[in-house]
């Protein structure tokens, strides 16, 4: 029997790599070494089992066996005998690791862990998986079968993953599975002996098969396509198209820990403020007498374009004690413990990461599970995997004041430190905004006085005002322009702050949340979307950070007295207080009261994009009028193909006849001796030919252009004159192609277009409107032309690399030396 062991080292090999997209899913590279060794025990368990001549069932067994040791070995199993061959009690820590393996898998997030129940698990499954690939590559000989086992394990990081997985561990993977392929092709051909060449020439080793060459261009242009394809795909992630909406990977100022964003908050809250309509997104209910605002984001990078938001990219398990110490000690820092209650009715992120809203200073949540994570930079829980829609969680968070000494007593922040990158701005900074915050800071000695003076900045005696609209600028920065113009809504007011507090060089930022609204029941808020706010946040050393609210007044915002309304900053209730009251009714600076409308405008949108009505609110409607014209355009390419090659083919019977061709009387015969004319015959037969085909009427290229004029005659039962023009045409490409001194009469043209509106009243309206928009003879040539170019690149390359390998071939180099 035939031990096929370079097959079954080929599957083991494989098997280790096509389990390489694990590599997403794990946090370390344990798991590659506990299936290095499972793999290592199932081949050669396989091998050994061959060598003593075993049947197929056998080698079966002794590949289980070996993977039941191998796992009870690296599981380090209690009671195992030898601590390799399991007992009763080993099964029971079995079971007991899978409990525990699908415990971790409940509670964390991605990446996991090292833990040994993810390990027995992985273990296990991956060495199933190399034992069916030996069984289907060695046993069964039909290595390609193994394929579907490999690609289970590929299936995983898929599955798990919301956002799209990289390609490099699907490459990895599909070039195992060639080379298992390739093995076994080798070991079959290697049977029959010496190759010859079709002129009886001997093959040396080192010189490559042509069809093992071809098989390995077609394998590899396969995998490529199989690699680009989808970033062309809608709905793919990541992708070609995803890149266009401007929402790519920043190269500004920011954390850098974080991949690049998903969910463009200030668009996706604009476009909710847009809504005509309001609607409520969620409830929360709280004892807390006094709350501030709900929060779920925050946008920390700052480019030029105004603030983005990055995805959360520093999340633990909120389950497994993944929320960091909320306290803070600090004098005049004062902090209570509550708890919250949320039902979410309709806010959903639409795309991961999503985004559950909680009150800041969070310290532990109740009835969310290991997929939701917590962001200790940016103070967010979020989730890769599992939605919003319908989530109830509870939650206990510190309600936090502070008093104005405590900010003015703030620490110092180490310049080394790395919260200072948030306090970057854009080197192409507008000089108007460093001359005003010099002007605002001057003489004030403290963060926190400077802080209060930008702050104050944004009041109506500056002549700032709430509107739904803003003034257009000439000065080619929004943010100057509403400097300028001082017109605009909340999330202008934060952006600006944010901009201005990290002018004078400290950590700022742009959180994003919902104030408590103006519908309320006891302790219960109803929030819509009409509710959604944005606001700054300022770091403190020693404290964190710090909520700056600079929006004028409005129902359900609330003002601090470490950040007072700025209108009117005497309402505060002392120095010491530390306390929040809230602004019901809030009247904006243009006298409008109660709950303001949005506008959805705002200069400070990710993506280095701005957010106006257009872009917020009706890009996507752009986005659509764009796609259907492409379309359009994309199904008048053939029509209109088909239109020029016919008018092109009939331009030379539309000009007269050649000086070169004797005309007789009408009716007489005319002798053809210019090139041109039986080239009008040829081309006049061409469409004739497609026009046929494009009505779907069958034509044989074995026929004589007779037999087929005479053919379509009787089938579509032609006569007068459009069976005369078909006869006509018949004749002159016959004469154009054997006829020594071609002899044609009668008008081509004329005969062309009678026989294509006879043969379209007899075909159905599907077949004349497909004629028109999309005719199969275009598509077919086209179709044609990229098959047959696509094979000539390819044998090109091929033959490329043929040469570069038949010179560099060791074998070919070592043969050469023994013949000196």
């Amino acid at each position: 029997m035939n031990q096929r062991r370079s097959v079954a080292l080929a599957a083991g090999t494989a098997t280790l790599l096509a389990a390489t997209p694990l590599s997403t899913v794990f946090a370390t590279y344990s798991w590659a070494i506990y299936c290095a060794f499972v793999i290592g025990a199932v081949t050669g368990a396989g091998i050994a089992a061959r060598a003593l001549r075993a049947r197929l069932w056998a080698q079966l067994l002794a590949m289980l066996g070996a993977l039941v040791v191998m796992v009870t070995w690296l599981a380090h199993a209690p009671h195992a005998f030898l601590g390799t061959i399991p007992t009763r009690a080993t099964l029971q820590s079995f079971a007991d690791l899978m409990s525990s393996a699908t415990a971790d898998i409940e509670k964390s997030g991605l990446p996991v862990p090292d833990t040994p129940g993810l390990l027995f698990l992985t273990s296990l499954g991956i060495g199933l998986v190399a034992v069916l690939v030996d069984v289907c590559a060695v046993g069964l000989r039909r290595p390609a079968i193994a394929g579907f086992p490999m690609l289970a394990i590929y299936a995983v990081p898929v599955f798990v993953h919301v956002d799209s997985v990289s390609p490099i561990p699907f490459i990895i993977g599909a070039l195992g599975f060639l080379w298992l392929l390739v093995t076994d092709s080798v070991d079959r051909v290697r049977r029959f002996g010496r190759r010859f060449t079709g002129d009886g020439r001997g093959v040396d080793v080192w010189e490559p098969s042509p069809l093992s060459a071809a098989g390995r261009r077609l394998a590899f242009f396969g995998v490529a396509v199989a690699v680009a394809l989808p970033l062309f795909l809608p709905g793919m992630t990541s992708g070609v198209l995803s890149r266009l909406n401007g929402y790519g990977p920043g190269n500004g100022p920011g954390n850098g820990n974080r991949p690049g964003p998903a969910v463009n908050l200030f668009a996706t809250l604009a476009g909710q403020l847009n809504n005509g309509k309001s609607f409520e997104m969620l409830k929360v209910s709280t004892n807390d007498p006094n709350p501030y605002y709900l929060r779920f984001a925050v946008a920390d990078e700052l480019t030029a374009s105004g603030f983005r938001n990055n995805a959360p990219g520093s999340g633990q398990a909120v389950t497994a004690k993944g929320i960091p110490d909320p306290q803070i000690n600090h004098k005049g820092v004062s902090q209570h413990e509550y708890h919250a209650n949320v039902t979410i009715t309709d806010f959903d992120m639409g795309r991961a990461p999503y985004y559950l809203p909680v009150y800041q200073r969070l310290a532990g949540t109740q009835r969310l599970d290991g997929s939701w994570l917590y962001d200790y930079l940016g103070d967010q829980v979020y989730s890769n995997r599992s939605s919003t829609k319908g989530k109830a969680y509870s939650f206990d968070y510190l309600s936090t004041t502070y008093t104005k000494a405590a900010l003015r007593a703030a620490d110092l922040i180490d310049p080394q430190s790395s919260i200072r990158e948030y306090a970057r701005v854009p080197t192409q900074e507008p000089a108007q905004v460093d001359k005003l915050v010099n002007q605002l800071i001057q003489g004030k000695t403290t963060e926190y006085d400077k802080v209060e003076a930008i702050l104050a900045y944004f009041s109506t005696d500056n002549h700032f005002q709430y509107s739904v609209t803003t003034k257009a600028g000439t000065s080619g920065s929004d943010l100057v322009d509403f400097l300028t113009n001082k017109q605009g809504y909340c999330q202008q007011y934060a952006v600006a702050m944010a901009w201005m507090v990290r002018a004078a060089h400290y950590p700022a930022r742009v959180a994003f949340g919902f104030t408590r609204g103006s519908s309320r029941q006891g302790q219960t808020y109803s929030l819509t979307n009409q509710d959604l706010h944005a606001w700054t946040e300022v770091y403190f050393g020693g404290i964190g950070w710090v909520p700056f609210d600079a929006t004028p007044p409005r129902s359900g915002s609330v003002k601090t007295d470490w950040a007072p309304d700025a209108n009117n900053p005497t309402a505060s209730s002392g120095d010491d207080n530390g306390g929040s009251t809230q602004t019901p009714g809030g009247v904006d600076a243009s006298g409008e009261v109660g709950n303001a409308p949005h506008d959805p405008r705002d200069f400070g949108s990710g993506g280095g994009s701005v957010v106006t009505t257009d872009s917020g609110s009706t890009a996507w409607r752009w986005w659509l009028l764009g796609a259907v014209l492409a379309l359009l355009i994309a199904f008048a390419v053939p029509g209109v193909r088909r239109g020029l090659l016919r008018r092109h083919r009939l331009a030379g019977r539309s000009r007269g006849p050649s000086p070169d061709v004797t005309v007789e009387a009408p009716g007489q015969m005319q002798v053809v001796t210019e090139p041109a004319a039986i080239g009008e015959a040829h081309a006049a037969w061409d469409e004739l030919v497609d026009t046929l085909v494009d009505y779907d009427v069958p034509v044989s290229d074995a026929h004589t252009p007779r037999v087929v004029a005479r053919r379509v005659i009787k089938e579509l039962d032609l006569f007068g004159e459009p069976a005369d023009g078909l006869r006509l045409l018949g004749r002159a490409e016959e004469q154009a192609r054997y006829a020594r001194v071609p002899e044609v009469s009668g008008d081509l043209g004329a005969g062309l277009r009678s026989v294509r509106r006879a043969v379209a009243a007899t075909r159905p309206r599907r077949a004349r409107l497909r004629a028109i928009v999309l005719p199969p003879s275009v598509l077919r040539r086209w179709r044609y032309r990229i098959g047959t170019g696509g094979a000539g690149l390819i044998n090109r390359v091929g033959q490329v690399r043929d040469t570069v390998v038949a010179a560099l071939s060791p074998r070919r180099l070592l043969a050469r030396r023994g013949t000196r």
